[in-house]
């Protein structure tokens, strides 16, 4: 699924998937309706199930669908994914690249690691995909037959191969790209003040906003 990144002011950049964004909010809506349902009709222990259910449910894509994004701004890179947050300078991102998943690899004295950005999603399959097709349309096609029909044996004129369409570049592209931007601007001005070194911290609202709704669901179906 392509991700279309949202720009915020000139020194924060906020990229994320604006059709999870979608899915999250039309989920927000759906819950509440029902919750509010169940609190006007419901007064059983079916109800109390099936309303913490809802909540676990929200808690689920909260965690999957509001939280993962990237920030870029003028400290660094910060790397938000489901349940752990990671943030870096400038100096110690080594490269932006396009996986399964947006990559990327960080360097800094004592360690390295790659990390994997929820929030942008790139398909090489697609990737591939799209090349194949590119390379059928700029195949040389035939022509028709000289002399139409009944004129004997056809003879098929090859017409001149079509030039080959440049692919738009996918969203995910264009993340990097920006990305890309922003170190090597960050680099060359000497303002980066984030340090090269890796912090990442588990995000205790996100883990709780699934085990503590799952923790009270698993207490009232065994009472």
């Amino acid at each position: 699924m392509a991700s279309t990144p949202t720009a915020g002011t000139s020194t924060r950049q906020v990229f994320r998937s604006p059709v999870v964004l979608a899915v999250w909010w039309i989920w927000v809506l759906f819950a509440v309706a029902n919750l509010i349902d169940l609190a006007v009709q419901g007064h059983d222990h079916i109800s109390l199930v099936a309303a913490l259910t809802l909540v676990l449910v929200t808690g689920v894509l909260y965690v999957g669908a509001w939280r993962p994004r990237i920030v870029a701004d003028d400290s660094g890179l910060t790397v938000v994914n489901p349940l752990r947050d990671h943030q870096i300078g400038w100096a110690g991102v080594a490269a932006v690249e396009s996986t399964e998943m947006l990559r990327v690899r960080c360097e800094w004295p004592g360690g390295k690691k790659s990390l994997y950005a929820w929030a942008i999603n790139s398909s090489r399959r697609r990737q591939v995909n799209a090349q194949v097709r590119a390379q059928r349309r700029a195949r040389p096609r035939r022509g028709v037959p000289n002399g139409g029909l009944g004129a004997g044996p056809a003879r098929f004129a090859a017409s001149p191969p079509a030039p080959a369409p440049t692919p738009d570049p996918s969203d995910a592209d264009r993340v990097i790209t920006a990305l890309r931007r922003r170190a090597d601007a960050a680099r060359a001005s000497g303002t980066e003040v984030g340090g090269a070194q890796l912090l990442s911290t588990w995000s205790w609202p996100a883990l709780a906003a699934i085990g503590v709704p799952a923790l009270v669901l698993v207490l009232v179906i065994l009472l």
